[in-house]
């Protein structure tokens, strides 16, 4: 019964994820001419969305002076930034590591805001029946699935061997290729551990025992980050500001009015009330929103992380592509 809910439950999800991804194949290429339009990795489906959510919702966007046309979601950090860059809009969030990569390949990138501050919403999880696996030291001679190959999921997980003083050598590391297929390959016995994210853990925790939380064995990493193009910069700085501190609102209230935000999370994604505040308590506790401001040790801890898995080379000048003039003058760095 457990195998069938399960899948079931996890199908509405994947689902989502799918829709998503359609959705950002067809975003860029219509609403190119939409001026006022904004991007969100994973809109719809993972937690990034859930502060531009609720500006929307309060209208906190109008009140800094910006009328937000439609918010695109996209299906991972490559796409928000090609849907930035060819697509014509004005702003997105994507991954850390994405914006990264872009700068770092001669794209024209401006990264204005944190976003998502920390990796730890992710974490492991292995079958209630499991006796074996307790924790990460219980990994040695199991098989612990990630996603993709150079994926976020790949990185902490080396991370999180790292600090634990062990060695990907002491087990088999299968690439599941999302987050679905893990669960898939956890029900069929053919993985002893997988990775999985906030909200669908929420939606999961009667049917899965968890065995690594991040924030157990890693300091803060940060996750995703607001971008632009110079351009736009340039064209379209107080539009950029007005975004960032409707979102910053948007953060305040959640913290403020985690019911009431989880209600209108709930509406605005089409899902259970009570999972989404399930999840959202989940990412209070490890304060996943960042209000805007940057923390470079944590931003540089990314790139350790990404330089574990071949990701990028050498440091990264954070002065050449950081814009911190966008941010409210409290939020920036000394």
């Amino acid at each position: 019964m457990i195998l069938e809910n399960t899948a079931k439950t996890s199908r509405n999800w994947l689902a989502g994820l799918a829709l998503g991804a359609a959705m950002a194949f067809g975003g860029a290429a219509t609403t190119a001419q939409a001026q006022n339009d904004i991007t969100v990795t994973h809109w719809g489906v993972l937690m990034y969305g859930a502060p531009y959510a609720i500006a929307r919702d309060q209208g906190y966007f109008e009140e800094a002076g910006f009328e937000l046309g439609d918010i695109l979601t996209s299906s991972g950090g490559g796409t928000t930034v090609r849907n930035v860059l060819t697509g014509g809009l004005l702003y997105g969030e994507t991954s850390l590591a994405a914006a990264v990569s872009a700068h770092l390949t001669g794209r024209d990138i401006v990264i204005v805001n944190t976003g998502a501050a920390t990796v730890a919403d992710i974490l492991w999880i292995t079958t209630p029946d499991n006796d074996e696996i307790d924790s990460i030291e219980d990994f040695v001679g199991k098989r612990i699935a990630y996603t993709r190959p150079q994926s976020v999921t790949d990185m902490t997980l080396r991370m999180s061997l790292d600090a634990a003083g062990l060695s990907a050598d002491d087990m088999e590391l299968i690439a599941a290729g999302g987050i679905g297929d893990g669960l898939t390959l956890l029900q069929q016995g053919a993985v002893d551990a997988v990775p999985i994210l906030e909200p669908i853990w929420a939606s999961q925790r009667d049917n899965y025992k968890a065995v690594l939380y991040l924030q157990d064995v890693l300091p803060r990493v940060a996750q995703t980050v607001g971008i632009t193009t110079s351009a736009f910069a340039e064209e379209r700085g107080d539009d950029l500001r007005a975004i960032i501190e409707a979102r910053r609102k948007g953060v305040q209230f959640i913290k403020d009015n985690p019911e009431e935000a989880a209600r209108i999370f709930a509406e605005v994604y089409d899902r259970d009330e009570a999972i989404m505040r399930t999840a959202i308590d989940a990412m209070l506790e490890i304060d996943y929103w960042s209000e805007g401001g940057f923390i470079y040790e944590d931003m540089d801890r990314k790139m350790d992380g990404l330089r574990l898995i071949d990701v990028v080379e050498g440091d990264v000048d954070w002065s050449a592509v950081v814009d911190e003039s966008f941010l409210p003058e409290d939020l920036r760095s000394e």
